[in-house]
């Protein structure tokens, strides 16, 4: 009897994890989150001799295609394209209340904008926000330091900051 009641039980134990794990498969998992990430903004006041504007701008460039890379390669998050007008949408050149109209007009809930400093030769400053739209709270606001002013230095900032911002996303 007991063999029989214990081959029931199963049967029917793997009937339901058959059934849910049928349910859950429909559940979207990739995407969860749409974000709009503002191009940093740069500042040198280093005043180095060297005029190092062209090389901060392909940095600048690069460090934002990777972060944008890396944020949405764990398939939790989609990056939504935001325009700003005339303007492109930067913390230089928009209000603030226009860059979360803009942001939350194109269907993204979460804004992560940022900027950098160069203060000396060795040492740079990079402040990092993101801003839940809809509950217009903020939900990261980090001050990185990172040493150098070369393609490596760049890249290491790059990617601790992004598994910061992944790490403080995911906990949300």
């Amino acid at each position: 009897m007991f063999r029989n009641c214990f081959a029931l039980f199963t049967a029917i134990f793997i009937g339901f994890a058959t059934i849910i794990g049928m349910a859950l498969a429909d559940v979207p998992t990739a995407a969860t989150g749409k974000l709009a990430i503002v191009d940093f903004s740069y500042i040198d006041s280093s005043q180095e001799q060297l005029d190092q504007s062209a090389a901060h701008k392909k940095r600048v460039e690069t460090l934002m295609t990777a972060l944008r890379q890396d944020i949405v390669a764990g398939g939790q998050f989609n990056i939504v394209p935001v325009s700003c007008g005339a303007t492109p949408c930067a913390t230089d050149s928009t209000t603030p209340e226009d860059l979360l109209r803009s942001v939350s007009d194109a269907g993204a809930n979460i804004l992560i904008l940022g900027s950098i400093h160069k203060q000396s030769t060795l040492i740079q400053w990079m402040k990092v926000s993101a801003i839940d739209v809809s509950a217009n709270r903020v939900i990261l606001d980090r001050l990185f330091t990172f040493r150098g002013d070369n393609d490596e230095a760049w890249k290491r900032a790059e990617t601790f900051v992004s598994q910061e911002i992944r790490t403080v996303l995911a906990a949300r």
